[in-house]
């Protein structure tokens, strides 16, 4: 069976989120979810990431704490239901935002480009399939990728929840300075391949990273494909063989 436990994530000593995961890249997952909410802009607004307590202890391993960089000052009250006294969960991706365009204000809409491939989209997606080695012996996990417009797998991530898998991508590309303030170089993601269906936190996380396509083994949500749409991602559905569904800004896929 696919473990699952909770994970306590916490800024300098404050509870912010809680999220039911499965343990591993426990501080990608946490440098993902603090990408997506706004709290962090970038690798250099984190000075630190551990766990909290002694290795044996009850408990060890799910809280874990992040520590600002050097002059920097988290503002981590942007999780809106913390403002209300109370954690929020990770699992909400955008709980508290008021509506797309205030999401918007957050993550500008993406720019032209930069091209992607159907074929490499389709190659992604079965390639991803069997590198689930986690849903090979349980059946209970989901899987993101991160991938390179030239079709590059950078990172992939598995986790009973979709969003946590996403987010340990996003954290992995964020160590790596493949995105946030400061990325720069040619292997910058391009594309997040993602099981299950696309749902509106998963776009909502695709645009904060600037990633422009979003690919899908189902179906999306009615809400991922308006933000998708607002938003100028691609977002591709229901991806099988040589098939797929193209939802919104297709002119970024060529062959």
């Amino acid at each position: 069976m696919a473990v699952e436990e909770p994970l306590e994530i916490r800024i300098a000593g404050d509870p912010v989120a809680i999220t039911m995961r499965t343990p591993g890249d426990d501080g990608e997952l946490a440098l993902g979810f603090l990408y997506a909410e706004g709290i962090i802009d970038g690798a250099d607004d984190v000075g630190g990431v551990a766990h909290c307590g002694r290795p044996g202890s009850e408990g060890y391993g799910n809280v874990i704490e992040v520590t600002p960089g050097a002059g920097t000052a988290l503002v981590w009250d942007r999780v809106e239901a913390s403002r209300r006294g109370t954690l929020t969960t990770a699992a909400c991706g955008v709980c508290g935002r008021r509506s797309i365009d205030d999401l918007l204000g957050l993550c500008s809409p993406l720019p032209p480009g930069p091209p992607v491939g159907r074929a490499d989209v389709v190659r992604a997606v079965g390639a991803m399939a069997e590198a689930q080695s986690l849903f090979a012996r349980t059946g209970g996990t989901h899987a993101a990728a991160a991938h390179t417009a030239g079709g590059e797998r950078l990172f992939l991530r598995e986790d009973v929840g979709r969003h946590n898998a996403v987010d340990k991508v996003v954290g992995a590309l964020l160590k790596e300075r493949l995105v946030g303030r400061g990325a720069s170089g040619p292997r910058q993601p391009a594309m997040l391949v993602v099981s299950g269906r696309a749902s509106f936190e998963i776009v909502q996380k695709a645009v904060r990273a600037r990633i422009p396509v979003v690919a899908s083994v189902s179906a999306p949500t009615s809400l991922a494909v308006d933000l998708a749409g607002k938003a100028g991602l691609t977002l591709v559905g229901f991806v099988r063989a040589e098939r797929v569904n193209v939802y919104s800004s297709p002119a970024r896929l060529h062959g």
